[in-house]
């Protein structure tokens, strides 16, 4: 059996917008028969040519209840030659222009994580989330109350409730560190993406 990975989002038509081949998996052929795509620059908007990085953009053009014109994906790929097939390639998303995440096969902002940890009584700071390694324990997702700014003191044990808040609010199940409050502040920002590449203890 041969895993694929297939490239798709709801506001266009959802997944089979852009698959790889089995013959040669080097990137998702794009289905130009329906889709007509283009790769912006996310600032100005300038179409780039084929092989620059930056930002999909589709049209559709045989979906017929609800057509898109030059949707903006906010995913940040380049569009190469087809290989296998006669039509284009993406690569692998490689990142977004937005602060979107997806953890565990859930599209999230790191406000969603943030806003219930709020309603806690305590004060709370930046939530970095940590992307879990391959072969590392799922342990290792932590949405963090950390002090901004500050020296991290020694973690206290998890607030009650705090863990089932983000898993009411987003789906996902992930460990609450407490840390001290010390000068604590609103986070605001880009999401930080954490990767911990310290050997196994």
């Amino acid at each position: 059996m041969h895993a694929v990975d297939v490239y798709g989002l709801s506001e266009v038509i959802g997944p089979g917008v852009a698959c790889e081949c089995v013959e040669t998996k080097d990137g998702l052929h794009v289905w130009e028969d329906h889709f007509y795509p283009e790769v912006v620059d996310p600032l100005t908007g300038e179409v780039l040519p084929d092989g620059e990085e930056g930002e999909l953009v589709l049209t559709s053009l045989t979906k017929q209840a609800m057509p898109v014109l030059r949707y903006r994906t906010r995913d940040l790929t380049r569009l190469l030659p087809g290989t296998a097939r006669t039509m284009r390639r993406i690569e692998k998303i490689t990142g977004r222009t937005d602060d979107m995440i997806i953890l565990r096969g859930v599209n999230l902002f790191p406000t969603q994580v943030e806003e219930p940890i709020l309603r806690t009584p305590e004060p709370v700071a930046v939530l970095p989330v940590r992307a879990r390694p391959r072969g590392r324990p799922r342990c290792d997702d932590r949405a963090r109350r950390a002090s901004r700014g500050s020296r991290r003191r020694p973690a206290t044990p998890p607030a009650p409730g705090c863990a089932s808040l983000v898993k009411s609010s987003i789906g996902v199940t992930v460990a609450v560190d407490v840390v001290a409050p010390d000068g604590v502040e609103r986070s605001l920002g880009k999401m930080r993406r954490i990767v911990d590449h310290r050997p196994k203890r």
